[in-house]
């Protein structure tokens, strides 16, 4: 059984050297902390659980002690404690639902709420694809469904009627179940639904195979040099050698980036709100991609601006297609998007024995590593900046690299 108490985190002191006083949440042999409004001015004025030697003392005792009535309240409602971790109990305490309340909430308006909330945090393609299940499960439902009605059987049915009715593929299928059970877990997280089991303890969820959508140096150089007099052409391949100058940078975060500054700086908008260890990627323009920012650059705002006034969703799709059609019409046999520049400039560094740690930040990955090196940015900016500059070098210079490459998939067999 979960236990409240009033603490003081002393790691957690206040720049006066004052204290917050919270509530621990005890469970499972894990403790979080809630954080309440009063506030001690030193350790002595606090003792077994009580404000002591403060001349409002008793005033914030007795508002203490009815805060950690209400919460005791809430936590005697969670019937089945232990189906929570110690997290998902204080976000329960901290949500300020009962469990009726809880059980009342319906799949619509927590699919509404996480779509607003993405949209807020720039992440429009993902909420785009949410719309789009939520849209489905209801279609399943015949009508909304309350949130604490999903069982492992209805789990299991949605993904038949994906797969017979709606003729989805395996890939679609495994993103519309997991942004089903993202939701799920979300509105578990914060406490709004609960249950005895998971809707998804007996449905598992295949993980989508690895995008092989790399193309070849010949390919890349074939793009590069094409010379396209269509509008849509030409902006389609500068953004795809863009991405590929700038180490692989996703369109949502180019379309963001002020190059009025160099080097550009930016933290992924995929990563940006998923994880608390985000890595802000510092990287030196390099010359190559001078050029073609200097052709599209909107001087007032350092932006890139091509003259459309499409949203960003349309606007992906548009390069999409158009970089897809330059790609076939110059005889390029190789499935081409505009990832294809990212998958392409991470294999080409790999090939070239770049660390993987260095292509992990030019690519802007979540850093979990652990070790003081992490915190040197600039040590990894100049790292970043020389392995652009090689993978456009061998771009440029395959010939250059021919030996060193050949001796290291040699190398690399021997190992194998």
């Amino acid at each position: 059984m979960a236990t409240l108490k009033p603490t003081i985190f002393k790691a957690k002191v206040l720049k006066d050297g004052r204290h917050k006083i919270r509530i621990a949440v005890c469970h499972k042999q894990e403790t979080c902390y809630i954080v309440t409004r009063f506030i001690i001015d030193d350790l002595s004025q606090f003792k077994n659980g009580q404000v002591v030697k403060k001349s409002d003392a008793a005033l914030i005792n007795t508002k203490l002690r009815t805060l950690l009535n209400d919460y005791q309240n809430k936590l005697d409602s969670i019937k089945v404690q232990e189906a929570y971790s110690c997290k998902q109990i204080k976000d329960i305490l901290v949500s300020g639902l009962t469990e009726q309340e809880r059980n009342s909430i319906s799949y619509q308006g927590v699919c509404a709420d996480f779509i607003a909330t993405l949209k807020e945090e720039g992440r429009t393609s993902y909420a785009v694809l949410l719309e789009r299940s939520c849209r489905y499960f209801t279609e399943f439902k015949k009508g909304d469904i309350l949130l604490a009605d999903i069982t492992p059987e209805i789990i299991t049915n949605f993904s038949k009627f994906l797969r017979t009715t709606k003729k989805l593929g395996n890939t679609t299928i495994g993103m519309m179940m997991s942004q089903l059970k993202a939701v799920i877990n979300r509105s578990i997280s914060q406490g709004i639904v609960s249950y005895d089991k998971h809707p998804f303890r007996t449905t598992k969820i295949a993980k989508s195979p690895v995008r092989e959508v790399d193309i070849s140096l010949d390919s890349l150089n074939k793009i590069r040099c094409s010379q396209p007099t269509m509008r849509k052409y030409i902006v389609a391949r500068d953004v795809f050698m863009l991405s590929f100058y700038l180490g692989g940078i996703n369109l949502i975060d180019l379309l963001d980036i002020d190059f009025k500054s160099n080097p550009i700086s930016y933290v992924r908008t995929k990563t940006r709100f998923k994880t608390e260890e985000t890595t802000n990627i510092v990287i030196p323009v390099p010359e190559a991609a001078k050029e073609i920012i200097s052709r599209w650059i909107n001087k007032r705002t350092g932006k890139l601006d091509f003259g459309y006034k499409f949203s960003y969703h349309n606007f992906s799709r548009y390069v999409c297609r158009s970089i897809a059609t330059l790609a076939s019409d110059i005889g390029i046999k190789e499935k081409v998007i505009y990832y294809s520049a990212r998958k392409t400039f991470a294999q080409l560094a790999s090939e070239l024995g770049i660390p993987d740690s260095i292509i992990d930040y030019c690519l802007g990955h979540s850093n979990n590593t652990k070790g003081v090196i992490r915190y040197y940015t600039k040590v990894k900016q100049k790292q970043a900046e020389i392995a652009i500059n090689r993978v456009i070098d061998y771009m440029n210079n395959p010939e250059k690299y021919k030996d060193y490459i050949e001796m290291r998939s040699d190398i690399m067999l021997l190992k194998a």
